[in-house]
């Protein structure tokens, strides 16, 4: 049996990739350890959340009371399962904010805007505007910012774009930001999960990240042991097509923290990548999202509701996608409990920091040309998918659970 433990920035292909693997456990096929919950998508407070009621609506557990709304840096769990707050912004910022194309595919509340059924309420959306406005002096903002930070300014990411905050001016008036809230050994909780399970199982267990690498790369960085036996499997990157974000060169999931993403492909650890050269070949179609709704149950209806919003959002922004909304998430979910699904290229990757003066471009996911030679390959990196077997066993799983 697999043994899962997932970090996610849970927007809709998270939420549906979580129900995929809650679908393969109730089969017995995979355990799945804990979720923890990342910033991309979403805030990764927010991430929590719309994991725990994932788990609420669709697992054989709810979480506890105690689990909306969640405080920084707090674990919450079900019974069966452990949700778990990893960090709240890149590697290279203090803080973050979620950028409008992530706002325009997922919706304000991450999931489509789909109300969520159970206990646990949407997550709320704090008011900046009304309390930092756009006038506000120096002052205001430095009132925003946590106290570390406020004689020397921060760096803010917009959906992984640099912001220099220096006044309020600076800051989203019409979004919130969630502040980097770790400092030296003590990491998130989440990071310490994550190291945890992989010392305990060793390659027993695989990480399965489908939002930026920041937690793992951090798990890494404060346990080095932990590279020989990490075994990963991620979506994100793009080795022979064009990006999803910034002149179509990037994937979204690493162009949020490329240093991150750059350092774990070179870490040594096993990486599988599930990128967009395969999930684009993974389409849902609107009929999938009928045969869901046609079962009149809530999780079907939810599940509906929400995919509706994705696939509507996917038709418009890209001809390409008439046919249906491409199964990001979910195929990694997949990959992660049966390889097979795919064909993979072992080649020895890194990701470019920077742009321009010969440095390539900031974000790219690129064979890397110093251990080109290497004999040892640590990356394999998805180019051919069995799609329709994929897509089938994916509707048939998640109709099972409506």
């Amino acid at each position: 049996m697999t043994r899962i433990v997932m970090d996610v920035d849970t927007g809709i292909d998270d939420a549906l990739a979580l129900c995929y693997v809650l679908a393969a456990r109730r089969d017995g096929e995979c355990e799945l350890l804990g979720v923890v919950g990342t910033y991309g998508n979403v805030l990764a407070s927010t991430a929590v959340r719309n994991s725990c009621a994932v788990l609420e609506l669709f697992g054989d557990a709810a979480p506890s009371a105690s689990a909306a709304p969640p405080a920084a840096g707090a674990a919450l769990a079900s019974a069966a399962v452990p949700v778990l707050r990893g960090c709240p912004c890149p590697s290279w910022a203090d803080g973050f904010a979620v950028d409008e194309g992530c706002a325009r595919f997922h919706g304000g509340n991450g999931l489509g805007n789909a109300k969520i059924p159970g206990t646990i309420p949407a997550a709320p959306l704090p008011d900046r505007a009304e309390r930092i406005p756009a006038n506000a002096d120096d002052g205001a903002a430095c009132n925003a910012l946590p106290d570390r930070l406020v004689s020397s300014g921060a760096t803010l990411s917009v959906g992984g774009e640099r912001r220099d905050v220096v006044s309020a001016a600076d800051l989203p008036v019409d979004r919130p930001v969630e502040w980097r809230d770790w400092n030296g050994p003590e990491l998130p909780e989440g990071v310490r999960f994550i190291v945890d399970q992989v010392r305990t199982y060793g390659r027993e267990v695989t990480v399965l990240a489908t939002g930026p690498l920041t937690d793992v790369d951090l798990a890494i960085q404060a346990a080095p042991d932990i590279v020989k036996q990490l075994k990963l499997v991620i979506m994100g990157g793009s080795l022979t097509q064009e990006g999803n974000c910034y002149d179509l060169i990037c994937e979204t999931n690493i162009f949020q923290d490329p240093e991150a993403a750059n350092r774990v492909f070179r870490s040594g650890a096993d990486v599988t990548m599930i990128g967009l050269d395969v999930t684009h070949q993974c389409l849902l179609t609107r009929e999938h999202v009928e045969s869901w709704r046609s079962s009149g149950g809530e999780r079907g209806r939810f599940l509906a509701s929400m995919t509706d919003f994705y696939i509507n959002a996917n038709e418009s922004s890209d001809p390409m996608f008439l046919a249906g909304s491409p199964l990001h998430d979910p195929l990694a979910a997949a990959v992660a409990l049966d390889p097979s699904l795919v064909d993979c290229f072992d080649v020895n990757m890194m990701v470019e920091t920077a742009t321009g003066n010969g440095r390539g471009f900031r974000g790219r996911t690129i064979g890397d040309p110093t251990r080109l030679r290497d004999p040892r390959k640590t990356a394999h990196v998805a180019l051919s998918v069995d799609a329709a077997r994929f897509v089938g066993r994916f509707a048939d799983r998640l109709a099972s659970l409506c």
